[in-house]
């Protein structure tokens, strides 16, 4: 382990959030440039955007033999978006809920967290289990597209900008989410090794919340501006695309063995903070401060928990 290494780290990080930036941005005007309506906008082209470095960062790690790290950066990143994501934006601003629009996505949530019980108890994610997972997210986006809810109109007066330059921006964005991938693999492994941490623990917290930058910006932004339903909604459909989209196309990609440690006490903990948020969304009519606080303190328990 060198000084290098954590260049590689820090470099990665700061790519893939330029990255994931770059992408959502382009793509947002390629999408208002060919008229695609909003709905569709936010389930896919963003949704899928914010999860890119997800999805990169899973795959290379996958295909150079460091399996949990593909496995620990997508439990750990719905970890970090529940207790940690929700938790600063409730500090900045109470996230008040409209439970109604919410009990679709929540309930196809939860049933992300809990379909990887028992595909994890195989002990291994294979091609036929990735299929399965591709299969719920496609089987979730024409749910989605058919029982859109109430409408809502779009509020975006930045001018639409010309599609070369909004291709540009795509092609800039893939490219440093590419980079940074491959820079903050190759520092968390060495950093892992160096300190005689595992590499799942790195996967779990470091990889999981670099990775999980452009959702962090976008709920903050709008929990800033007092948008609750984007700020808790961008939560809930990044780890939907992360359980069925990011680790179903990996396995699809190549078979990923499934650690132990991710059945006892990781995965656990992703459906028990799952079940949590869902409880706060149906129940509760805002997510306060106090409540913020306690997300927190438990993602700092679990991070320290995890160490073992």
């Amino acid at each position: 382990m060198t000084e290098l290494d954590w260049i590689f780290l820090l470099g990665g990080l700061f790519g893939l959030f330029l990255g994931g930036e770059a992408l959502v941005r382009g793509s947002v005007g390629i999408a208002r440039r060919l008229a695609i309506p909003p709905l569709l906008i936010g389930l896919t082209v963003v949704g899928f955007g914010t999860s890119t470095p997800e999805l990169l960062v899973s795959v290379d790690s996958a295909l150079r033999g460091v399996p949990d790290i593909a496995i620990g950066n997508i439990v750990g990143s719905n970890i970090g978006n529940i207790l940690l994501i929700v938790g600063l934006s409730a500090l900045v601003w109470p996230i008040r809920v409209m439970g109604g629009t919410l009990r679709r996505d929540t309930a196809v949530m939860m049933a992300a967290a809990l379909a990887l019980l028992p595909l994890f108890l195989l002990g291994q994610m294979g091609r036929f289990s990735g299929g399965l997972l591709v299969a719920g997210l496609i089987g979730y986006l024409v749910w989605a597209y058919l029982q859109p809810g109430p409408d809502v109109a779009e509020d975006d007066p930045a001018p639409v900008p010309p599609l070369w330059q909004a291709a540009l921006w795509v092609a800039i964005g893939l490219a440093a989410l590419m980079l940074g991938a491959r820079f903050l693999v190759d520092g968390a492994v060495n950093i892992a090794r160096g300190y005689g941490v595992s590499e799942a623990f790195i996967g779990l917290t470091i990889v999981a919340v670099g990775t999980s930058l452009p959702e962090l910006a976008t709920s903050l932004i709008a929990a800033l501006r007092r948008q609750s339903e984007i700020a808790i909604g961008n939560i809930i459909g990044s780890n939907i695309f992360n359980v069925f989209g990011i680790l179903g196309v990996t396995a699809l990609i190549t078979p990923i063995p499934v650690a132990d440690r991710f059945l006892r006490f990781d995965l656990p903990v992703m459906i028990a903070a799952s079940l949590v948020l869902t409880g706060l969304l149906l129940l509760r009519p805002k997510i306060g401060r106090l409540t913020g606080i306690g997300l927190l303190l438990a993602y700092a328990i679990y991070v320290w928990a995890a160490q073992g």
